[in-house]
């Protein structure tokens, strides 16, 4: 088998190289060794790969190369994201690299102060990363202009189309002529193929087909509690990991959980949308730093998410269907890393989850288990069939 091209190969800036390798990344994922040399060549680029494919650098590199440095208030990149999670880890990716190479990277979005960012924007930024509302926003206050935009990056698609930002998408594709759009989506439905077919030049199309973990690339777990000591059982869990995100149906589910875990001795914080800005930002900053073990949150605001090492993924409150509990688990099992998934289960919802399990591929026994079991503590060496014995036993 030939090996993947390195980033030199790929025609990236020496400086870039050298700060990847600083960072401990020596070749390109798939999506990076298809898509950069096209990108960096001048090419409208189509790419097809859903989130933890590694598409920030195979967008962020060309995007770097390719921008002007020192155009006040005139960005020759910008990027616009669904989420200001999005936009903060994207920015978080690539201003160290913008840096080595004299370049500075700034992300805009709603929920944080204004001004605050008008006045960044009016210093002068190379590349901007921004949700669409609040880049309208300063372009109509005159902090950024739009003249200058070169390379346009259109992150995540379908997710902007599933969250009704088309609208504020096509009205800034229209204010702009960049002469080169790169556009990466998980899925090329009508809505991110009319966008394609309306505002893209003879692009080139590249699809990693399986950038999202399946099925078999997780552990899964399937374990039937008991309402007084559901709660108990994911401080169990938690303890016995290092990143786990726990899954909740409502805001207020979300709230109550965490208390309960704070009153067991676990650290956890929640992200759901009416949370201030600043709790979100500091909850995913230490979480990713690994200073808070467990997230938990409501599906709304876990999309996006996209954080290095998670563990374990709890369906606290199991999914609504099939495709949320793929998205939801998808959280774990990132870059080639196995990662453990756990559906916790009512009596009256187990029918619901065995349909579920059929949807997904699965034939798992639903496990009893109480909040004093040992074997929560270590669910990776704990095999589900061993565990229906047990329990039969």
């Amino acid at each position: 088998m030939t090996a993947p091209p390195t980033f030199a190969e790929l025609g990236v800036d020496p400086s870039l190289v050298a700060a990847l390798a600083a960072a401990g990344i020596e070749r390109p994922f798939p999506i990076q060794a298809l898509t950069v040399a096209d990108a960096l060549a001048g090419r409208d680029v189509c790419g097809k790969a859903k989130t933890g494919s590694g598409k920030t650098l195979a967008f962020g590199l060309p995007l770097l190369m390719r921008a002007p440095a020192g155009e006040s208030k005139r960005p020759g990149g910008l990027v616009l994201v669904p989420t200001r999670e999005l936009a903060i880890q994207v920015t978080e990716v690539l201003g160290p690299l913008a840096g080595a190479i004299g370049r500075n990277v700034a992300a805009v979005y709603g929920g944080a102060d204004l001004e605050q960012q008008t006045k960044v924007a009016r210093k002068g930024v190379d590349v901007v990363v921004a949700t669409p509302g609040r880049l309208i926003d300063l372009v109509d206050r005159n902090a950024i202009s739009l003249e200058a935009v070169g390379t346009l990056v259109l992150d995540e698609a379908d997710r902007m189309a599933d969250m009704g930002f088309l609208p504020q998408v096509e009205w800034l594709l229209r204010h702009m002529s960049p002469s080169q759009t790169l556009l990466f989506s998980a899925t090329l439905d009508a809505a991110v193929n009319q966008l394609v077919t309306r505002y893209l030049r003879d692009p080139v199309l590249h699809e990693v087909a399986s950038a999202q973990p399946t099925v078999d690339e997780m552990e899964h777990r399937f374990l039937k509690v008991h309402h007084m000591d559901k709660a108990r059982v994911v401080a169990a869990i938690v303890r016995g990991g290092q990143k786990t995100i726990v899954f909740v149906r409502t805001k207020r589910g979300v709230d109550r959980l965490v208390d309960d875990l704070r009153a067991d001795g676990v650290r956890a914080a929640p992200i759901h949308g009416d949370l201030r800005q600043g709790q979100r930002e500091k909850a995913l900053a230490d979480f990713a730093a690994g200073r808070l073990p467990a997230l938990v949150a409501t599906d709304v605001a876990a999309r996006g998410l996209d954080i290095e090492g998670v563990d374990l993924v709890v369906h606290y409150d199991p999914p609504e269907d099939h495709k949320a509990y793929l998205h939801r688990s998808g959280r774990t099992a990132r870059a080639g890393e196995r990662g453990i998934v756990v559906t916790l289960v009512l009596w009256d919802e187990e029918l619901a989850v065995e349909r579920l399990q059929r949807r997904v591929g699965l034939r798992l026994p639903m496990v009893e288990v109480f909040s004093n079991d040992p074997r929560l503590a270590d669910l990776a060496g704990w095999r589900p069939e061993e565990a229906a014995e047990a329990s039969a036993g």
